[in-house]
């Protein structure tokens, strides 16, 4: 027993960490497959022995919401369904009733709610309990009614998706091979919680119902399916679906698998709801799932190979990955032979080694993964040096996962980072440089320091037989360098990676000195702490970067490939905001996005900061009552809380002193 319950938080531990990971992060750690398969592991485990550990996912119905989006309570728990990979147990389940079989998409969950015909309100499912309010992203959405016919309160549920065919256009439009979004899934919950509803719109994001919560007066005869017929005539899109018997499912079963490979939304199986409402509604729920309906998840296709090696790939963050190569086999209808193995405690859990015997699938038939190893040879070797540089290696342990890291500061890949920065959105902002690809043209000579990007026509021939490059994309990369050699002082400072000194110092210290770069660098320690948000840190940091003479010497070279801005110096009457913090969160009306209110405040003469703190003077919410992070944090540090509105009405108070 005692071996049955360490093995049990064990279990609880890896997949806590994988939820957190998919749920809040977007990415993943660890495969479905092998998720699935941990999960059914502990779950027998707990039936087995009685026991039920704190934190057990099996009771969880979602994780932790971490975002600035703002927070709201569904009225009625969003709870996960059970599951089964057996048509058998489907027919079983349903039993002498008849139900609506549709598809499960793999998007992300929303809750709409619509008064008086309008469109009023769009949350994330969150962690079922508390989502987050994404509205002005969901009226952007490719096919929600923003106007419906029906003017009571309408609540509905429905997944949010990416088609493969807009999917697709999106990355055939990016060059660089690594930089391509890895599925629609991830794709699409990045862009349902953009903060700036415009990204949102670019993405074709679908809306597919699935699920009628409310709307009184309405005679729906006690039927589901007479639900979505209801919401088709209001002007939404309904989740795809086909009515059955337990005589009839397994055919049913049969033509969604026969039409999935050529299906164009994000499927990862099937859902079975009874369609008599009063029937599934007086079954109730278990403290996770409802009995009203029940998933079915499609077998992996599953192809056995021979691992060939492991290829140790570097980071700028100097974490070593380790990815499988193994003699290719068809999957899902493409040849695959790598898979990304993540870290070396999933590694090590395989037992891989040179020549094993695996089997290996793809994840929602998209992403490769190795299902399992049938020879755990365990023979591959961790490598004592780093394959870029050549340096030391050495493995960390943060929470349960062990990773590999080059231990050289001076490591060519961590390098990298640096360059990130300055070709970042804030920065220098070159579209088509990614860390990938800059990891490739500093590898083969092209980059030695930041002037260099403006000269890369020099190797033309070099960089259109790359892969993932061509003719096109070089000639885009080089129209997106010439349109960033026209900058501004600030985002130049603030690519140069200077320790501390953000974007928003940099245009600090621009507005001090006048926008003369040439004072600023020669500023003495007096000078740079008069500065707003500039202390004794960062004006020493600021010293000792312009007091290396081979750091000048890179700048002097820089200038020369740049053309600033001319930008209006902010007389002091106009500075009104002079001296004040602001932290802008949730989302915003009168402003189109966060960086123009930003902006404005900063032609002010104020400061705009990520998080609250002492220094803080106001924080800028609509949802003054709410109970987020950075709400409560104000109100502990007694700063006032303003909505968009009050920030106005200052504005004009201030300026009328002025």
């Amino acid at each position: 027993m005692e071996d049955k319950i360490l093995h049990m938080k064990e279990l609880v531990a890896v997949l806590s960490q994988a939820g957190r990971a998919y749920y809040q992060e977007s990415r993943e750690i660890m495969s479905n497959f092998e998720y699935d398969k941990l999960y059914d592991e502990l779950l027998a485990l707990e039936q087995e022995t009685g026991i039920i550990l704190s934190g057990s996912p099996t009771q969880k119905v979602g994780y932790e919401v971490l975002s600035e989006l703002p927070k709201e309570t569904h009225e009625s728990p969003m709870l996960s369904l059970d599951k089964t990979k057996s048509v058998e147990d489907l027919a079983e389940w349903l039993g002498d009733q008849e139900g609506l079989l549709s598809w499960k998409l793999d998007g992300l969950t929303i809750v709409l709610t619509y008064e008086n015909g309008s469109l009023v309100k769009a949350v994330t499912r969150g962690n079922g309990e508390i989502g987050e309010v994404i509205t002005p992203n969901a009226r952007v959405f490719a096919n929600i009614p923003l106007t419906i016919s029906y003017k009571g309160q309408l609540v509905l549920r429905g997944e949010a998706v990416i088609k493969y065919s807009d999917f697709n256009k999106i990355n055939d439009e990016i060059a660089d091979v690594d930089a391509k979004y890895k599925n629609p899934r991830n794709l699409c919950s990045g862009s349902v919680r953009q903060l700036n509803s415009q990204i949102t719109a670019q993405r074709n994001v679908n809306f597919k119902a699935f699920a009628l919560v409310k709307a009184d007066g309405v005679d729906f005869q006690n039927s589901r399916e007479q639900q979505f017929i209801w919401l088709k005539n209001q002007g939404f899109e309904v989740v795809e679906y086909r009515r059955v018997t337990s005589k009839s499912i397994a055919e049913a079963v049969q033509n969604f698998a026969e039409a999935i490979g050529d299906y164009d939304i994000p499927s990862d199986g099937l859902v079975l709801l009874f369609d008599d409402i009063a029937y599934g509604e007086s079954l109730g729920r278990t403290a996770k799932f409802p009995r009203n309906s029940i998933a079915f998840k499609w077998a992996d296709e599953i192809r056995e190979t021979h691992l060939s090696y492991i290829e140790w790939s570097p980071s700028r963050t100097g974490l070593i990955n380790p990815v499988a190569v193994f003699e290719p086999v068809e999957l899902e209808g493409t040849t695959v032979s790598r898979a990304s193995v993540h870290n070396i405690s999933i590694m090590e859990a395989l037992e891989l080694g040179e020549g094993d015997r695996i089997t290996v699938y793809k994840a929602n038939m998209i992403i490769p993964q190795i299902a399992d190893n049938l020879t755990r040879s365990g023979s591959v070797q961790i490598p004592k040096i780093c394959p870029v540089c050549g340096g030391g290696t050495e493995i960390r342990q943060v929470e349960e996962v062990r990773s590999l890291y080059c231990t050289n500061p001076d490591c060519q890949a961590k390098k990298i980072k640096s360059f990130t920065l300055f070709v970042s959105r804030d920065a220098l902002n070159v579209d088509g440089l990614s860390e990938a690809t800059l990891e490739k043209f500093i590898g083969a000579g092209f980059i030695h320091e930041f002037a260099d990007i403006f000269h890369l026509e020099d190797h033309q021939d070099a960089i259109v037989q790359m892969e993932g490059f061509g003719q096109k994309s070089y000639d885009n990369l080089i129209a997106s360098v010439k349109k960033a050699s026209h900058t501004t002082l600030a985002r130049m400072i603030y690519g140069l990676g200077i320790a501390g000194i953000g974007l928003a110092n940099a245009k600090m210290l621009c507005r001090k000195f006048r926008f003369d770069f040439d004072a600023m660098r020669h500023a003495s320690y007096e000078d740079l702490v008069e500065v707003d948000g500039i202390g004794d840190v960062l004006a020493k940091a600021w010293l000792e970067h312009f007091g290396n003479q081979k750091n000048n010497e890179r700048v002097d070279r820089l200038l020369k490939e740049l053309e600033f801005e001319q930008e209006t110096v902010v007389s002091e009457e106009e500075a009104v905001f002079a001296g004040k913090t602001f932290v802008i969160t949730g989302s915003l009306e009168h402003f189109s996005n966060r960086k123009a209110l930003q902006e404005l405040i900063e032609s002010k003469g104020g400061k705009a900061a990520g998080s609250v703190s002492a220094k803080t003077s106001y924080l800028i919410n609509n949802d003054t009552t709410s109970n987020s992070s950075k709400n409560k944090k104000a109100k502990e540090l007694g700063i006032p809380i303003l909505s968009e509105e009050d920030f106005l009405k200052l504005l004009e108070e201030l300026s009328g002193e002025a």
